[in-house]
């Protein structure tokens, strides 16, 4: 140790000066122009450059940093003294020329950041690249200057690394000993000395061991990374896929519902046509009628006159042989028609309208029904298997062993209140529950008076009063009295169903925050919660409600999805 210490002074000093002297980015190889651009304090390509009174240029912050630690001002290169902090303006024209070398240069910029090359501290002249570096001597040395390290008793204990240029990091500055030990305690890294004093009885191992530790563990970290990016890179491919899936969807529902008001224009252009081709003939034929009716009456009035006239006469005659003859002949009535049982139709046309507008309503139902069974198949490719979850279910409700089918019963089940289970309502949720995308799932509800369906985000208050809504995270239609059919909407919503649904089909779509009900029989569209927002799991929901004597015993049937043809 002792014969170390001469070398280690007379090193550090000639150290010193070769850093004094031929500074890291000065080397030749770096170019003519980023010797110039390089900044001697972090050794990168100048930002923000700044000029020393002695014409030196730094990075602004840079140099601020080094004065900020410094009780003195001086400069980082030629150690020149300042008695005041200088006031530090950019160089502008040094910046405009660093701002085009690094648009015109990006190689030569990742040659100035290439890490310098060390040199032996011991060469005199012609100073060699350094082999090894001791942490003891502080020095590094060349192959040559290395030799008695490997020779020398006393030296062959001293710890050798790799040549470094900032070796004043590796020793502790308080013992002045290499720093060869890592406190996993404090998680920082000691001396020798440190060791047996401020880290005492703490679990210390060596840099060597706790290296290869991290390195196990940036391994894992890195493999965890990779894998990251691979699912991540999945999603993309994912996202992309449903994205094109969707716009393809998109399409094609263009194209049907381009279709569907095609027809249904087609269809009321027609019933229009008819209509007016109905109302002329019918107004031809009115027409037609009034002329004939006309012309007889005028036929009548000519007749009548000419009888009047007749009358007129006899009743002045003297001849009263003549008056008897003719009397009866005159004032027999004759057969003419009864013009007062006959009546002119003005409203006919109002009828004629009523009869289009009902064909027409029939015609547009008809396509309406069409559109809606075609929706039905398309959302039927979405059916998910629900599954009634006991552990949400009121005490009340019976269960079947498949977790398919859920009725009322009259006596209390004595089970755990625990905190996912209704205690006021008659309600049980599904298993699984849904936080994206497109999910639908059929009931039969055969024979019920009373029900309700629908879904229910995971925060549904499941203790006490329920004010169902969606704004209190419930979406459902219901059953009462055997044919009044309610959306819960806040207000609740009146339903005019035309037939009576035997199984509900239930469709969610997330992302478009769209809740709709259909009966699945007759392929119509009973309800739609639209415009939602969701932000928690939603999960489907059961209610068979009460018995009512007997009369609503049927249970719910969670039914597997048979796709319509």
């Amino acid at each position: 140790m002792a014969e170390s210490s001469p070398t280690s002074t007379k090193a550090r000093k000639n150290r010193r000066q070769s850093i004094e002297s031929t500074p890291p980015w000065m080397s030749s190889s770096s170019g003519p122009l980023t010797e110039e651009l390089q900044c001697s304090i972090c050794l990168d390509v100048f930002t923000d450059p700044v000029s020393t009174p002695c014409g030196h240029n730094f990075c602004k912050t840079c140099l601020n940093k080094c004065w900020d630690n410094s009780q003195t001002c001086n400069c980082p290169y030629c150690k020149e003294t300042f008695k005041h902090r200088p006031d530090l303006k950019i160089n502008t024209t040094l910046r405009e020329v660093v701002d085009h070398y690094k648009k015109k240069s990006p190689e030569k910029k990742a040659e100035v950041l290439k890490k310098a090359e060390v040199l032996c501290d011991v060469c005199e002249e012609r100073k060699l690249n350094a082999l090894k570096s001791c942490l003891v001597c502080q020095s590094s040395y060349c192959e040559t200057h290395l030799e008695r390290h490997l020779r020398v008793a006393g030296l062959k204990k001293h710890k050798l690394i790799n040549p470094v240029s900032n070796l004043e990091d590796y020793i502790c500055q308080k013992h002045e000993r290499p720093l060869e030990l890592f406190c996993r305690d404090d998680q920082t890294i000691v001396c020798p000395m440190c060791d047996v004093t401020d880290h005492k009885n703490h679990n210390t191992v060596s840099l060597e061991e706790e290296s290869e530790e991290k390195k196990t563990q940036l391994m894992k970290t890195q493999k965890d990374t990779q894998q990251k990016i691979q699912d991540r890179i999945k999603k993309i491919q994912d996202v992309k896929h449903s994205a094109e899936v969707r716009k393809r969807n998109t399409e094609e529902e263009k194209a049907a519902r381009v279709e569907l008001f095609t027809d249904l224009i087609r269809c009321i252009e027609r019933c229009q046509t008819e209509l007016l081709e109905m109302m002329e003939e019918q107004q031809k034929a009115a027409e037609e009628q009034e002329e004939e009716l006309i012309e007889e009456l005028e036929q009548e009035i000519t007749e009548l006159k000419m009888r009047n006239t007749e009358l007129e006469q006899l009743s002045h005659t003297e001849d009263h042989l003549q008056l008897l003859q003719i009397y009866s002949s005159l004032c027999s009535s004759r057969d003419t028609r009864n013009w007062s049982e006959i009546s002119v139709k003005t409203d006919e046309s109002l009828e004629t309208l009523r009869r289009a507008l009902t064909k027409l309503q029939d015609s547009l139902q008809e396509k309406l029904t069409q559109t809606v069974s075609t929706d039905v198949k398309r959302i039927q490719q979405y059916a998910v298997d629900v599954t009634l979850d006991p552990d949400t279910a009121h005490p009340n409700l019976i269960l079947s062993d498949d977790g398919k089918q859920v009725r009322c019963g009259d006596i209390r089940q004595k089970l755990p209140d625990n905190p996912e289970r209704f205690d006021r309502y008659l309600i049980v949720l599904g298993k699984e529950g849904f936080s994206s995308g497109r999910f639908y799932f059929e009931v039969q509800v055969k024979g019920k008076t009373k029900w309700d369906l629908g879904v229910a985000r995971e925060s549904i208050n499941r203790k006490g009063d329920i004010t169902v809504s969606p704004s209190n995270g419930c979406w459902i239609v219901v059953l009462r009295n055997g044919n009044e059919y309610k959306a819960l909407a806040g207000p609740s919503v009146s339903l005019c169903v035309r037939v009576k649904p035997q199984r509900v089909g239930v469709f969610v779509d997330y992302e478009e925050g769209l809740v709709s009900f259909y009966d699945v029989e007759s392929s119509s569209h009973i309800y739609s919660f639209t415009g939602q927002s969701f932000t928690e799991k939603l999960y489907p929901l059961f209610s068979p409600c009460l018995n009512d004597g007997g009369k609503n015993s049927t249970p719910l049937i969670i039914t597997p999805v048979k796709h319509n043809k």
